[in-house]
């Protein structure tokens, strides 16, 4: 419920930061103007994000014939969760890794590269797999593309307002500090919301994947295991679209400094942490 609540606010705050540069554009007509782009931006990304990203990722469509195993855990997984089969995918790629996408249940994939299959048991598969499924569930992909849409259009805009200049309703040149103010602080500011709305997600789809497999250890010895193989293997794709790392279970970025702050995912150890005590309870 706390992530829950967490995420409606998170999802109000960048909706407000939006509105804002709109204002600053051009008094209430600017706002009306942001809202259209937010309006389109989120359509598209509703209805082709999912075909956007498999192809990103050279994902090929898998069945029960080319890849029996994960095939079948993915399968039961589903049919436990009273979910539609969702399409299963296969990235070539030795980093370990896998996401789910797609605009709801109906309309859902999931893909893992080669190399958290090589790396990982069967039962750590599944609990990895029961994660994913889980976000199909509460549809946090519908969740994350609207707030990485929305981070995107803020840039864009506080770019625009910095280049062109803000106008209040009557028409006055906003001021050109509070305008270079926004062009710089304002994409950070929906960076940080976006990735803390992605950071609870991951928590949530933890704790419902661990429930869905029953094996909350299991999923805790995966996510240890993927940590420690994917140092020093990069995800090429992922480096060059950084956008999608939200998306995987584990953070495929190699970043420093600020790591926690800029963060679209918890830390190992805390996730592994909360998992663990839902064995002794």
């Amino acid at each position: 419920m706390f992530n829950l609540l967490k995420t409606a606010i998170l999802m109000a705050a960048i909706t407000a930061l939006f509105m804002a540069i709109g204002a600053l554009l051009g008094g209430r007509s600017g706002m009306v103007f942001a809202l259209a782009i937010a309006i389109a931006m989120n359509f598209f990304s509703y209805w082709f994000s999912d075909k956007l990203v498999l192809r990103m990722y050279n994902a090929h469509e898998v069945d029960e014939a080319s890849a029996p195993q994960f095939y079948r855990i993915v399968r039961e997984l589903a049919q436990k969760a009273g979910l539609p089969m969702p399409r299963v995918y296969l990235i070539d790629e030795d980093a370990p890794n896998a996401f789910a996408t797609g605009r709801n249940p109906d309309h859902a994939a999931v893909a893992a590269t080669t190399g958290i299959l090589r790396a990982l048991s069967e039962r750590e598969l599944r609990g990895v797999m029961a994660h994913e499924l889980s976000h199909v569930r509460h549809r946090d992909i519908l969740i994350s593309t609207v707030s990485a849409t929305m981070a995107g259009a803020i840039s864009m805009l506080a770019n625009f307002a910095m280049f062109f200049g803000g106008r209040d309703d009557e028409g006055r040149p906003a001021n050109p500090i509070v305008g270079l103010l926004v062009m710089l602080l304002a994409p950070i500011a929906a960076s940080l919301i976006q990735m803390a709305i992605s950071r609870a997600r991951e928590f949530e789809a933890d704790r419902g994947g661990a429930e869905l497999s029953g094996d909350p250890q299991a999923l805790a010895s995966a996510l240890q295991k993927i940590q420690r193989y994917a140092q020093g293997i990069p995800l090429p794709t992922a480096e060059r679209h950084p956008e999608t790392a939200q998306m995987m279970i584990m953070n495929p970025l190699h970043g420093g400094g600020l790591r926690n702050l800029f963060s679209t995912h918890p830390s190992t150890e805390e996730r592994v942490e909360r998992l663990l005590a839902m064995v002794v309870r």
